[in-house]
Parts: C-alpha cells; structure tokens; sequence
C-alpha cells in the first residue's frame, strides 16, 4: 500500500491538507464548484470540505459485521434472530462514534410523527367551526339585500312603468324579498335550506351561494362516499336512488360482518364499484369508508353539544333529502359499532388559530392519517413488513428524513443475508453458521475486553516438544521431530561445507547430508475435550442466570474453535432430564419455560459417555448451576422431588464417582451462595478433586474463559 505525503503548497495555515493527492496515470479534473481551482485526477479526487453535521450529508451505510453485532445481545436473550431484528429495528442503531449520526428507530419515526400531531392540536383551535360559513353566508346576504334595496330605490323613480300600479305591485315583490332576507333562521343550516328556496335577485350572490353549496357538499358528503356530492348536488332522481341503495345495501352488507357471517362482497362491488375504487374485500370496503367519514366523525366528537348540532343541521340541509340522511345516520352507528375503535377519535386543540370547516376536516384527516400511519409503525413485527408502508405517505407527514430512515431500516435484513450471515426459511430468517460463528466472536471479544490487559496471553508453555504450534528459531533434526523442514537454513547449513563450495564445473549441485537438515521448533501442545453442562432449569431464567451461562456456551465454543482446534467441546443443557445441544444452535438456544428439575445425575452420565469416545489425554466436565439436584433417573424414569431428597443426592455423587474413576475432572461454577448448594458442591470437590467457583452472573464468562485457558496450560505442564 502506498503512502501520500502532501505537498507544502497543499497545506492550509493549520497544516491540514487542501488538496486531494493526484493518482498518477488519471485524467485531471475540475472542481465544478471551483473552476479556477487546481485540477484534480480522477474520479474520487476532489476537494474536502469539512463542516459540522447538520443531518443533510449522505453518511455510509452499516457494515452487515457492525449490525450482526447490534443483534447479539437480543439473540443471546431471547435465541431467536427474528426478534433481535424487531427490536433493532424499534430501537435503531446507536453509533459508539460522535461524528458519525445515529440510525434512528421505529420509535423515533413514531416520535417524529406524534410530533406533527402535537405541532396540529397546539397551533389550531375549533372555537367557531363554522365561522367562516357564516360570516360568507352574511356577506351573500348582504350582497342581495344592497340590490334589493338599489332595485326599490330606482323603482320609485321610475317614470317608465306603464301605470302607477304595476309600479307598486313591483315594489311589493321586491320589499317581500326584503322581509324573506330578515326572516331567515340564526341556524345556519336553516340558512342553507331556506337560501335554497330563496329566488335571488343579485346575480352575484345566487352565484356565490351556489359556489358555497357546492364547496361545502364536496367537503362534507364526499367524505361519506365518492361522488355523493355531485349526485346530490344534480337531485336527479336517478343518482338520489342510486345513493340511497348503496348505503342500504352497504349497511346490510356490515351488519352480516357484525353478526359473525362471512359476507361475498361480489354482488355489492358489482352493483357499487364505483363508490369504492379498487376494493375486493370487505374489509378493504370498511377501510375505505372509515377513512372518508373518519373525519366528520372525530370533528362531531371533538366539538361542544352546540357546536355539533348547528354541524347536523349544516349537514341536513346540504342533503335535502330525508330517506339519505336517515340511512347514512344508521350506516355511520352501523359502521362504528364494526370498527373494534369506533369511527373517528376525539382531538383536543389548544392553540389560538381558528380554522373554519373545511381547514377543521382538512387538518382532522392529517391527524388521523398520523394515527393511522403511526399506528402501522407500531405493528411492524418483522423486517419484511417495512414495504408496506406507504412512503409517499410517510413523506408527506414525516419528512424526507423519515423515509430515508425507513429505508435504511429496510435494507438491515437485506444486508445481512448478503453477507452470508442470514438465510431465509419462508417468511422467517434463520442464522446460517457464519452467522453464529460471528456472533460468537462477538461474545467472545465482549467477555475478553473485560479483563484485565494481559490478563492471560497465549498460554504457551516454556518447553519445547512435539506439537502443532510453530515458534521462533530453528534446531538440527532430530528422530521423532516433526519434518517441518526449513529449506533456507538447511540450504546455509549445505553450502557451508567445502565441497560445496562454488566451482566452474557445470551441473555440479548441492550435496545434503543429514546434518544440514533443520527443522523450525515446535511447542509441546495438548489436546482437551471438554463437556459443558449448563442448568436449564426455571430457577435459572428467574435468577437470571441463563443469558449468562448461554453466553459461557457460546464463547467457550468460539475460543474452542478459533484458538485450540483440536480441542473437544461438547454442550450439555439439562434440567428435567439433560440433552447434547448442537453447537451451531447454541446461538439461538432458547429456555424451555416449562420445565422443572435440576437433574445433573443425568447430565454427568451423558458426559461421561461422551469423554469415554475421546481420544483427548484431559478430560474435564464445567458444570453451570444455580441449585442443587433434585431430580434423577431410577428404573429409566425420572424422578424430581423439591426440595431434593437424599436419594437425588446420592445418585448424582455416584455419578461423579464413576467420572472420577474415568480420570474426568469436574469444575464446578455456583450461581448461588445457598447452604444446600455450598455443601452438595464442597462433595463434588472432595470425590474428584475438581475446582469449586462461586461468580455473578454478569462475571461468569470471565471466570470460566480464565479457567480454561488457565487449565490448559497446567495440563501442559504437567
């Protein structure tokens, strides 16, 4: 690899480089933002510019290594990928480096969106909801009453009526205009209907009325079905009856779903598709009408008695038609009741902005669609689940932040399976073995970082002999070395001789004797096979002994594999009765909740069936228990008493006499300081003269790594 060093010219006055150094054989370019700068080479050379991060820079992605180790600690809790990915994805990655930003979570984008709902409710209020419909209906009524007025005012002088008596019938009409306009109702739905039967004068105003129907009933109606609006709007009998089946025979079609009947939707959807475009199911039905009256129904709960009513009486005279109004006042109690929340939530606004109707069911749809959205965040259970959400909505509501954030959560999983790590079983990942042999490295390296420094090194010992480990320095072979020839010494040691001193004779070679063979030395080395039993029994998970004494099983096997490869280790998990667990599952092992007993008698016999098929010259049994024995097999079947009786006892110290006889050490690591547990263990020690530990949970892994290495190098020695 080469190195750069800078030019004096390229250095700004701190010292720090300007310039990117220039490739040698690439073309030169231009800085665009910079024309007159020097050019650079290459497609990668550029000038640096360094700032604070402010959340728009285009940061790397996470290495499928930096997530596997996110999801390490959740896999050793629970033993199962998928959740360690769910949790990974609700609560996001954390960078351990301040300069490089965090990837937000699941929780965080929900936060971001509560937000915008608080930002909503805290800006707006719905003091006088239909404020500005009343203050427009003033302002068409005033409009007609000042031409009414200019009318009689110019009728009085009008010397071109045929006779005196037209000219007062005419002024007659246009006074009873007047009284009409100083009747109307305060209501302002009474406003609408009587409006509406209301002959205009003033052209202006019939169409600004108009306009405000037609403005207020694709507002309101709309949000009940589509296209509702324009068929009342039209009032041809056809589109009216057309409206009132559909919600007919919408109600009849939800009170079956209600009733517990599975409903065909086909006769509906082919009688009134177009009510509801693209749906197939009823379900899709119920989704599309809740999010169109959901609405209304959250601005009707979110106002006053009064404020509602005057609401009703608004919507009762923009339907202008008895029959429709009763059937969608039943679809809507129908619809509430099929919805396990009801139809519409109730919002609090606080702020000091008024909004009118339209602005109020504008803004009450962003809540909801916040809610809805949020609500769709919280249920995400799996990675594949983040397609399904809406990112076009996402962005509208959250941000192009939030969908950039979804989005890199999205490709967690992905990334993984790429690099070999996960492998995909139908809708679930499953770790692959690299992915396990990765985890445990990380267990490993965790377990090792605290100790102290040079806590244990390589565990040599100080003799040479026979062994697998080559290191430094050479010696004459010898009968029994291993040839682990060292061609360039034997070679020196060759041509060190006279006569194969170099000479003008062609095709002369080299003449070995062997006394010039050498051979690189070698450490004496020792082979171990090692048997973990680990209690899975309850009182493990309660005490919360079992992640660590899993951790143990996990890191003790990677040591195995990746420091003394030939070197044995089998794991053991029992509790009822004992079972050899495979060690590429170790890593997604799981507790078995319910199952009882501590039965060691049957996991010591394993073992020692086990170390009976090993060629190993040391033996050990490393035993992880939080509780005495109370359970054995007797005549093939299990027997589990608590508290132990003294023939469980009994029977498990047989046990440990027959390991004893086999040459098998036990090393026992105690989880709790009881007496009962303290006496059975100080037993095991006097039959087999093993070891005897009492650790923490949170230090168990230290503890027994320290003494395995530690037992392999007195096995050496000895």
């Amino acid at each position: 690899m080469s190195s750069w060093t800078p030019d004096p010219r390229d250095l700004d006055e701190a010292g720090v480089p300007s310039r990117a150094p220039v490739a040698s054989g690439q073309p030169a370019v231009t800085d665009p933002a910079d024309p007159e700068a020097p050019a650079a080479a290459g497609p990668f050379a550029h000038r640096a510019r360094f700032g604070r991060w402010d959340g728009s820079q285009l940061v790397p992605d996470l290495s499928a290594d930096e997530i596997i180790d996110a999801l390490t600690d959740d896999v050793m809790a629970d033993g199962d990928i998928n959740e360690a990915l769910r949790r990974l994805l609700e609560r996001g990655w954390r960078s351990s480096d301040r300069d490089r930003p965090d990837l937000p979570g699941l929780a965080a984008l929900r936060e971001r969106l509560r937000a915008r709902r608080d930002d909503v409710l805290n800006r707006y209020n719905l003091g006088d909801v239909l404020g500005d419909v009343r203050a427009e209906l003033e302002a068409i009524v005033e409009s007609e009453r000042a031409r009414i007025e200019e009318r009689l005012a110019s009728s009085a002088g009008d010397a071109a009526a045929p006779t005196p008596e037209l000219a007062d019938l005419l002024r007659q009409t246009i006074a009873k205009r007047l009284d009409r306009l100083e009747a109307l109702p305060a209501d302002v739905g009474d406003q609408v209907r009587a409006l509406e039967e209301y002959d205009f004068l003033d052209p202006e105003a019939r169409e600004r009325f108009e306009g405000l129907v037609e403005r207020l009933r694709r507002s309101v109606l709309d949000r009940y079905a589509a296209g509702m609006a324009d068929a009342v709007r039209t009032m041809s009998p056809e589109d009216l009856a057309a409206n009132r089946s559909m919600v007919r025979d919408l109600d009849q079609l939800l009170q079956q779903q209600l009733a517990g009947s599975e409903p065909d939707p086909g006769e509906f959807l082919a009688k009134h598709g177009s009510f509801f475009p693209g749906a197939t199911t009823v379900e899709e039905i119920i989704e599309q009408l809740a999010q169109r009256m959901s609405a209304m129904q959250s601005l009707l709960r979110s106002l006053t008695a009064a404020q509602r009513s005057e609401l009703n009486s608004l919507v009762d005279g923009l339907l202008r038609d008895d029959r429709l109004r009763w059937d969608l006042a039943q679809l809507a109690a129908t619809l509430d009741q099929v919805l396990p929340d009801g139809l519409g939530d109730r919002f609090r606004f606080g702020g000091e902005e008024e909004l009118g109707l339209e602005g109020a069911l504008g803004q009450l749809e962003t809540l909801g669609r916040l809610e809805a959205l949020e609500a769709q965040l919280d249920e995400i259970g799996a990675p594949g689940e983040l397609a399904g959400i809406d990112r076009d909505d996402l962005r509208e509501l959250g941000g192009e932040d939030a969908v950039r954030d979804l989005d890199r959560l999205d490709e967690l999983a992905a990334r993984l399976e790429s690099a070999g790590y996960l492998t995909r079983a139908g809708e679930r990942l499953e770790l692959t073995p690299r992915g396990s042999r990765r985890i445990g490295q990380k267990v490993l390296d965790d377990l090792f970082a605290r100790l102290r420094r040079d806590a244990f090194g390589d565990h040599r010992i100080d003799r040479a002999g026979r062994g697998s480990e080559r290191s430094d320095g050479t010696k004459p072979f010898e009968f029994g070395d291993v040839f682990d020839l060292d061609l360039v010494e034997t070679l020196g040691n060759a041509l060190a001789r006279p006569e194969n001193a170099p000479s003008s004779e062609r095709g002369k070679g080299i003449q070995l004797e062997p006394g010039d063979f050498a051979v690189h030395r070698t450490e004496e080395s020792t082979r171990t096979s090692t048997v973990l039993l680990v209690d899975m029994s309850r009182s493990m998970l309660l005490r919360g002994c079992f992640v660590a004494a899993k951790k143990v099983a996990v890191a003790l096997d990677t040591l195995i594999r990746t420091q003394y490869p030939r070197d044995d280790l089998t794991v053991i998990g029992f509790a009822y009765y004992a079972r050899e667990i495979r060690p590429g599952t170790l890593a997604e092992l799981s507790w078995h909740g319910y199952e009882y007993g501590t039965n060691l008698q049957h996991g010591l016999l394993l073992a020692r069936r086990i170390l009976a098929r090993s060629g190993a010259a040391n033996r050990q049994v490393v035993v992880i228990t939080d509780g005495e024995p109370t359970a054995h097999f007797q005549d093939g079947q299990v027997e589990f008493n608590y508290p132990p009786t003294r023939a469980t006892i009994m029977e498990t110290l047989r046990e440990v006499q027959r390991c004893t006889k086999a040459g098998i050490t036990i090393n026992t690591f105690m989880l709790e300081r009881s007496r009962a547990l303290t006496e059975f263990v100080a037993h095991i020690t006097r039959l087999n003269r093993g070891r005897a530990f009492y650790a923490e949970p949170e230090h168990l892994g230290e503890y027994v790594l320290v003494d395995f290495v530690r037992g392999r190098t007195e096995h050496r020695r000895n």
